[in-house]
Order: structure tokens, then C-alpha cells, then sequence
């Protein structure tokens, strides 16, 4: 909330994810991470200007919001323990749909909170925190289809 420190600290965490996005991405083919890549953008431009132009308020469902983020969670932590004993492909491949719908939709929540004139908006005053949330949701979304559409370099 004070101005220098916001945005200096914004940068740093910035370019500390573009360099764990990097590196995750380091690990797939050239052709995956070009594809990723495009489909993120295009979601990303997709859910902004629906977001922007619907009357349909995503702000108010934060409950269903959570709830899909729980079962994304425990999802999880279930996979954590199932795939180092035997790998299920479609098991990861539903989990990686799961939470790139689940960030998509984070996304368009963020938005409607960043534009304001819904239930619940962002104080204009935290502008970065709002870059931050779209910034994060970004990534995740990104990473997600990585997960789906990625074939790793041999």
C-alpha cells in the first residue's frame, strides 16, 4: 500500500515467477509451450472482453469459487500420493482441465473485481494488488494447460 514499495516489490515477485515459469516451461517441447502459450492468450483476451461486456456478475460467487478450489486442492494432494506408485494419465489430464477451468473462471472473477460496478470491487487504490491477482491467474492458467497439452523433450 505504500507507493514505492508496491511496485518494487511487484517487480521482484514478477520477474521471480517469469523465471519458475521459465524453467517449468524449459522441461517441454518448443511446439507444446508455443501452444500453451497461444490458447492461454486466447482464454485470457476471450474471458476479458466477456467479462467486460456481460451483465452476468461472477463476483458473487465466491462460495463456488472456493468450493472448486478445495476440490482442485485435495485433488491434489490424492494425486500426490497415487502417481508416484503408478502414473494414471487421464487421472492427471483431468486434473490439469480441471484447474485451468477453475483458474479461468478465477480470472474472470478478478476482472469484474478490478473493473468495479459489481457486488464486490477493488478500492482503486489496490491496483497492484489486482495486477497481481490477473498476473497469478495467468500463470496458472498457463501452467494447467502446459500440463494438459505438454509433451515433455526427450
Amino acid at each position: 500500500r505504500y507507493f514505492p514499495w508496491n511496485l518494487i516489490l511487484l517487480s521482484i515477485f514478477t520477474l521471480s515467477m517469469a523465471y519458475l515459469t521459465g524453467m517449468l516451461s524449459s522441461y517441454y517441447n518448443t511446439k507444446s509451450v508455443l501452444l500453451c502459450l497461444g490458447i492461454t492468450a486466447l482464454v485470457c483476451l476471450s474471458v476479458t472482453i466477456f467479462s467486460f461486456q456481460t451483465k452476468f456478475d461472477f463476483t458473487s460467487y465466491q462460495g463456488v469459487l472456493f468450493v472448486m478450489l478445495m476440490v482442485l486442492f485435495f485433488g491434489g494432494i490424492i494425486l500426490a500420493v497415487i502417481l508416484p506408485y503408478q502414473y494414471v494419465p487421464w487421472l492427471h489430464a483431468i486434473y490439469a482441465l480441471l484447474g485451468a477451468i477453475i483458474f479461468t473462471m478465477f480470472l474472470a472473477f478478478d476482472t469484474q473485481m478490478l473493473i468495479g460496478n459489481r457486488r464486490y470491487s477493488l478500492n482503486p487504490e489496490e491496483y497492484i494488488f489486482g495486477a497481481l491477482k490477473i498476473y497469478l491467474d495467468i500463470i496458472y492458467i498457463f501452467s494447467f494447460f502446459l500440463q494438459f497439452f505438454g509433451s515433455s523433450q526427450e
